[in-house]
Parts: C-alpha cells; sequence; structure tokens
C-alpha cells in the first residue's frame, strides 16, 4: 500500500494514459488532488469518485462532438 502512494506522489502527466490523466485533471479542479496524492483515489468518497466520473463523461462525449463537427 504505501508503494501506491509514493507512486501516487510523483504523478508525471505525460506519461499517462488519456483517460487517466483526465481523471487527475478534473480531481485537480475539484480540489481533490493532495487527497488522491496523500491516501491513494481509495480515500474518495462515493460522491466525489461520482462527480469525477461524470465530469469525464461529459467531457469525453463532448470531445467526441467536436471531433465530428470538425469532419463535417
Amino acid at each position: 500500500m504505501s508503494k501506491k502512494k509514493s507512486e501516487t506522489n510523483n504523478i508525471n502527466l505525460s506519461d499517462l494514459k488519456p483517460d487517466e490523466k483526465l481523471k487527475y485533471e478534473i480531481a485537480t479542479e475539484l480540489g481533490l488532488l493532495d487527497k488522491v496524492k496523500s491516501d491513494g483515489w481509495k480515500s474518495l468518497s462515493a460522491k466525489e469518485t461520482g462527480r469525477i466520473g461524470g465530469i469525464m463523461t461529459k467531457r469525453k462525449k463532448q470531445m467526441q462532438m467536436e471531433g465530428i463537427n470538425k469532419q463535417q
């Protein structure tokens, strides 16, 4: 468990997959990144986790629509 905490403290957003990067960006916007860094993702409440997931879904749909609009 301490291994995961140390890995979380040294986050390099450029090395993450797009979904993971988006998750960290949203956590930062919601002011939850410090909590995640210190205690991991499991420390978030269901409400906080749901909020991150909801925003991720909304942004993915938005990016998909923007891609469709650019193709037209």
